[in-house]
């Protein structure tokens, strides 16, 4: 029997998954960031040794491969030894919002790096720094601790190569991007999945793994969490209920369009595609408490439409499926009941995530036939009835909702 190893680096801690086989869980551990660890590479590095060894031995010892996500757009800058030379920007880092017209002059209207947060976007804020010229190799979180594991520098995945401008239609970094000739070294791009290399002698030796456990190229945290989902054909979909809303939509034609900020990760022969509204669990725990929003749901009648019609959103501002930074919000009149007020704002965000889909159909994707639900309000059953009835295809929870578990399918994918 083989196992295979999917670490996960999030917003919250660091996760490991380990699946046998049959792509069943055997074990995971968690490592918690405390306050600041989640831009410190000491952090990473700590937490990606704690978690090897937090994994039972006889799960090490037949280990056959491992792979790591990270957050999307968390990057660095490292010397031609690895050692990081400046503190990594994270992925929700908009110091690139400096260089955007810098970058308007460069890349193709309406490409994916035409954002503040996009790699791109930061590698261009970052060639300001004084300790920039100490700089041999721009990184993502994700080849980054994929190199303590394997050695080899400067090795990426598509998807996290995605807002760095690679091209993942041709697999490989475009023109415009190349003729730059940029003093640094940029990834080199696998698939995902990829195997680099064999784990370090002195690791595999520190933590009981064979030593021909093979590393392999990584993805970042959204789509890992979408590879555990279940969801494997065109036209199905994922929908993460978290504090946003998140929507990814499996699809034969990829489909882009910045003014909403759609873009599609290449997944094989498929396409990813989809947006973030910024509405969702946030506005919800604005007016309720958890406890509150599992006894109220009860008492809501799923099969009764609200009267109710609003845009619920914490501020002024929204990006799909509305592409309008002065939106206001809209969450009135509101009603004596508390229950009438979180059925009408159940059905709005409904409304607001089946007109997400119908915008992605509309840019050409696959039709919506299903739809996974991943994210803390996939535990609330009344919604899932209300959003089933909106969207008009089966509602289903994610098989498994660990990004950790999704990189540990990575990891046995080629095998």
């Amino acid at each position: 029997m083989s196992f295979y190893l999917g670490i996960d680096f999030g917003t919250s801690g660091a996760r490991a998954v380990v699946i046998d086989e049959a792509a069943q869980i055997q074990t995971q551990v968690r490592y918690p960031w405390a306050t600041g660890a989640i831009a410190d590479v000491t952090s990473w590095e700590t937490a990606l040794w704690t978690l090897l060894a937090q994994i039972p031995e006889n799960w090490r010892r037949k280990m056959r491969a491992i792979a790591i996500n990270g957050t999307s757009s968390t990057v660095l800058l490292c010397d031609d030894a690895g050692n990081p030379i400046s503190t990594p920007l994270l992925y929700n880092d908009a110091r690139g919002s400096l260089v955007l017209d810098k970058l308007s002059q460069i890349a193709p209207p309406n490409h994916t790096v035409f954002s503040a947060t996009s790699s791109l976007a930061k590698l261009f804020w970052m060639m300001q720094l004084p300790t920039f010229s100490e700089a041999r190799y721009f990184l993502h979180q994700t080849d980054w601790l994929g190199f303590l594991l394997h050695g080899q520098l400067g090795i990426s995945d598509y998807h996290n190569a995605l807002k760095l401008g690679y091209d993942v239609e041709q697999l490989q970094y475009p023109e415009w991007l190349t003729s730059l000739q940029l003093p640094i070294q940029l990834p080199q791009v696998l698939t995902p999945g990829t195997p680099i290399a064999e784990l370090r002698a002195e690791i595999a030796n520190q933590f009981l793994f064979p030593p021909n456990c093979l590393v392999c190229a990584g993805t970042t945290d959204s789509i890992a969490a979408f590879l555990a989902s279940g969801a494997t054909s065109p036209g199905q979909a994922v929908t993460s209920l978290g504090s946003t809303l998140v929507l990814k939509l499996l699809s034969r034609t990829r489909v882009e369009d910045s003014r909403y900020g759609i873009y599609s990760h290449r997944l094989g022969n498929l396409w990813l595609t989809g947006g973030a509204s910024n509405t969702g669990g946030a506005v919800l725990r604005e007016f309720f408490t958890d406890a509150e929003l599992e006894n109220l749901s009860r008492e809501i009648d799923s099969s009764q439409t609200s009267k109710l019609d609003y845009y619920p959103l914490l501020k002024a501002g929204e990006r799909f499926p509305i592409n309008d930074p002065n939106l206001l919000p809209r969450l009135t009149p509101r009603p004596d009941h508390p229950v009438e007020f979180l059925h009408g704002l159940l059905e709005s965000i409904a409304r607001i995530e089946a007109r997400g889909y119908e915008l992605l159909q509309q840019l050409g994707s696959d039709s919506l036939n299903r739809v996974y639900t991943a994210g803390g309000g996939a535990k609330n059953h009344t919604w899932a009835a209300i959003r089933q009835q909106c969207l008009k295809v089966p509602v289903v929870s994610s098989v498994n909702t660990e990004a950790a578990y999704g990189t540990a399918l990575l990891a046995k994918s080629k095998f």
